[in-house]
């Protein structure tokens, strides 16, 4: 270091000293005007000598840059040398150099030698080639890379656009780099109504996953995965049309119900100062780490790290532990000036530690792109979910079939509802109501009373909660019904059931049933017990008889998802939380409370142990309009014998929705003429006469319901005056008279055969 500032120092002072002066003539012959170059070459070697104890927190020169530097000094020094025999070559080359002009003796006798062995031709070749290998060692860039891009900068100067050929641009308008762009396609060539879709990836069902491209842009940065177009421009297209018997459907077109999503934006730019932010934070903070990947997604960008090695004062190097990158992530939001970054340590199947920041101008993705691309081709059959794109920009697809049922929990505004529509519209898109039956459950009365009206519903959309538990009762019989059916065909599931069925005239397929309920906490509050076992019932069995849940709610506390309706629903979607505590009890980890919210959302399918990063399918009023209103306009379905209930099975599901509430609103007065109305009280009374006394507990163990329609019974007949108010430490007494006189004026010939019998005695 001290050399070379006193060099640098003797080169620009005015009156030098004898050593300083012959140090100086000895550099000017040696290498001429390159001797300015050497000070630069001494510091920097001093410098390194300063810093080498620091470890890695200094930046690294790998051996490649630092061969390549060298080679650009005497590469220099050959064609600057090159040069001036040029312009005067009657003087010789060696005299040139040791006049301290030119390159000096250095640069005089590489050239000679090169001229000498090579003639003039091949110095110039060797001279371009050397060139060559300096920039692939110094800038990590290969030859055909750099020769793309000159092409692409040629070619975009020439149209004028500055590269607008690419469908994708940086954020400040300039042209996408040819590193960071994926090749165009062949069909991208015409003028095709359908533009090109990202690859897709398939989960829950059969299909192949489309390779993405990964790109190099510099040493430290080794891959880029940007989604790659599709080659094909054929409109994935569903069905068009579904026949059983004599009754015809016409399905929707994707394309005519369903809006296309924004493009994707990303800035080479952005992306490099993002790596060196990560980068250099990381080693300051003792944890050095080197980004080898990079997945740019619609709304997240996930940088692949691969942790380095620490050097210990025993010398001894160790590898940075993956938790201490973990708990990191505030600092480097801090670092990013980012909203909320989430640490993936590390990635399932990768040795990489992945950092996800969220993008500065996020992309709209739409179901349409989901439901056109071609991985939601090549799954077979009609239960087919377009949940959206991963963090490489992938459309994620996945299978009812085989979740069998799905759990959606999420805050207030973090797209929960959204996403139930979403698959409401994949489902309606897919299915005529041959094929598929809804059974919709909203408590809330706005997100899903929308399709009142379409002939997917097996009854108008519930809003009470009180019937929720019968229904759910009806679809547990119609689920026995179902593997009956199956035991008399000798089927093994619904599929195989409609196979065989089509070889029998007096049989006919039966449909698929979906069952959505956009609100579990309201049931769970009304009757805890009797939901959560009609639930794990449903859950356990009916996936064999095409019956499938998908439960919502926006309360993800453990009195709500239980652990029995957790352990049947291993397919769950968590949106953003409000704490850790609630993602532990959605997905039985932490990762949903840093969620950026507006469909950012964890997708754990039911084969994969650690879930996915995923921005939902949206799907907007507007299209959700037309689709409701073509299948309103449809032709009325026929009777369909398929979801009927066997003889002795119970009322419909119809007639389930149909009977009045149990128990009066709260805006209607409580009469009694309301209160009669419900079957229990009879029985209810004549429990309390036959034991002589009455409790709540009581009325659980006999009847058989929950706790809390047995302490709406007991206020009821407390209110009529058939037992007495709640005495601590003593059972109630029944008032006899009055229960015998209700009784006899609810039906008589009941009363004097009950009479007969001794249960008023």
């Amino acid at each position: 270091m001290g050399l070379a500032v006193l060099t640098i120092l003797s080169m620009i002072s005015a009156q030098q000293g004898i050593l300083t002066k012959a140090w100086i003539s000895l550099l000017a012959q040696v290498f001429g005007w390159g001797r300015y170059g050497v000070p630069l070459f001494f510091g920097a070697i001093g410098l390194w000598l300063i810093l080498r104890d620091f470890g890695d927190r200094i930046p690294t020169l790998q051996p490649e840059q630092a061969v390549g530097i060298i080679m650009a000094f005497f590469a220099g020094l050959i064609s600057m040398h090159y040069i001036v025999s040029l312009i005067k070559p009657e003087q010789m080359l060696y005299a040139i150099g040791k006049s301290g002009r030119g390159v000096g003796i250095t640069g005089a006798f590489l050239l000679d030698t090169s001229q000498k062995w090579l003639g003039n031709t091949g110095t110039i070749l060797l001279q371009l080639i050397i060139w060559v290998v300096v920039i692939t060692f110094v800038l990590g860039i290969s030859p055909a890379e750099a020769l793309q891009y000159l092409i692409a900068r040629f070619a975009g100067l020439r149209t004028g656009s500055g590269g607008s050929a690419h469908r994708r641009h940086s954020f400040n308008g300039d042209p996408l780099p040819s590193e960071l762009a994926p090749p165009p396609s062949p069909a991208a060539q015409y003028n095709t109504p359908t533009p090109p879709r990202p690859a897709a990836k398939v989960l829950g069902g059969t299909g192949e996953n489309v390779p993405v491209e990964m790109q190099n842009i510099n040493p430290s940065v080794s891959n880029i995965n940007v989604p790659k177009q599709q080659t094909s421009t054929d409109e994935v297209t569903i069905v068009p049309e579904f026949t059983v018997g004599a009754q015809a459907w016409r399905l929707p077109t994707v394309s005519d119900i369903l809006e296309e999503g924004s493009e994707q934006y990303y800035s080479e730019d952005l992306i490099r100062k993002q790596v060196r932010i990560i980068e250099d934070t990381l080693v300051s903070l003792g944890a050095p780490v080197r980004v080898q990947e990079i997945n740019q997604g619609p709304v997240i960008t996930q940088f692949g790290t691969e942790p380095l090695f620490i050097s210990s004062r025993t010398g001894r190097s160790t590898k940075v532990k993956v938790s201490k990158i973990a708990g990191l992530a505030d600092d480097l939001a801090l670092a990013l000036s980012a909203r909320s970054i989430r640490i993936q340590a590390p990635i399932p199947g990768k040795g990489l530690v992945g950092i996800e920041v969220p993008n500065e101008q996020a992309s709209l993705v739409s179901l349409r792109d989901a439901m056109e691309s071609e991985a939601f081709a090549n799954v077979k059959g009609r239960l087919r979910l377009g949940l959206g794109q991963d963090v490489s920009g992938q459309a994620v697809i996945a299978d009812l079939r085989s979740m069998p049922h799905l759990l959606v929990a999420g805050a207030t505004g973090s797209g929960k509802s959204v996403c139930v529509n979403s698959i409401i519209a994949a489902l309606l898109l897919q299915n005529s109501p041959d094929t598929l039956r809804l059974i919709l459950v909203d408590p809330k009365r706005v997100e899903l009373t929308q399709y009142n009206g379409i002939p997917h519903l097996l009854a108008p959309v519930i809003v009470d909660v009180d019937r929720v538990v019968a229904t759910l009762r009806w679809i547990t019989r119609e689920m026995d019904s179902r593997y009956r059916r199956f035991a008399s065909t000798g089927a093994r599931n619904i599929e195989d059931y409609n196979q065989r069925v089509v070889k029998i005239q007096d049989l006919s397929p039966i449909p698929y049933i979906a069952v959505l309920i956009d609100e579990l906490a309201d049931m769970m509050m009304q009757a805890p017990e009797e939901t959560e076992r009609v639930i794990c019932r449903l859950a356990q069995m009916s996936r064999a008889t095409g019956i499938h849940l998908i439960i919502a709610t926006q309360r993800p506390s453990v009195d709500v998802v239980t652990g029995l309706i957790k352990a049947n629903f291993p397919a769950r979607i968590a949106f953003a939380v409000a704490s850790s505590i609630d993602s532990r009890v959605i997905l039985d980890m932490p990762g949903a409370e840093r969620l950026l919210g507006q469909g950012d959302m964890l997708f754990m399918p039911p084969d994969i142990a650690q879930p996915l990063r995923l921005q939902g399918a949206f799907v907007s009023d507007r299209e959700l309009d037309r689709l409701i209103t073509f299948w309103r306009n449809a032709v009325e379905p026929t009777e369909h014998d398929s979801i009927k209930s066997l003889p002795g099975d119970g009322p419909s599901v119809q007639e389930i929705v149909s009977q009045p509430q149990l128990f009066p609103t709260f805006d209607e007065p409580a009469s009694q003429n309301a209160q009669i109305k419900d079957q229990l009280l009879p029985t209810s009374v004549e429990i309390f006469l036959t034991e002589n006394r009455a409790s709540t507990s009581l009325l659980q163990r006999r009847l058989r319901i929950g706790y809390t329609r047995a302490a709406r019974l007991m206020d009821y007949l407390t209110d009529m005056g058939i037992v007495t108010e709640e005495k601590q430490g003593q059972f109630r007494k029944v008032n006899r008279p009055v229960a015998e006189e209700l009784l006899r004026s609810l039906n008589p010939d009941d009363v004097g055969a009950a009479g007969d019998t001794g249960v008023f005695q």
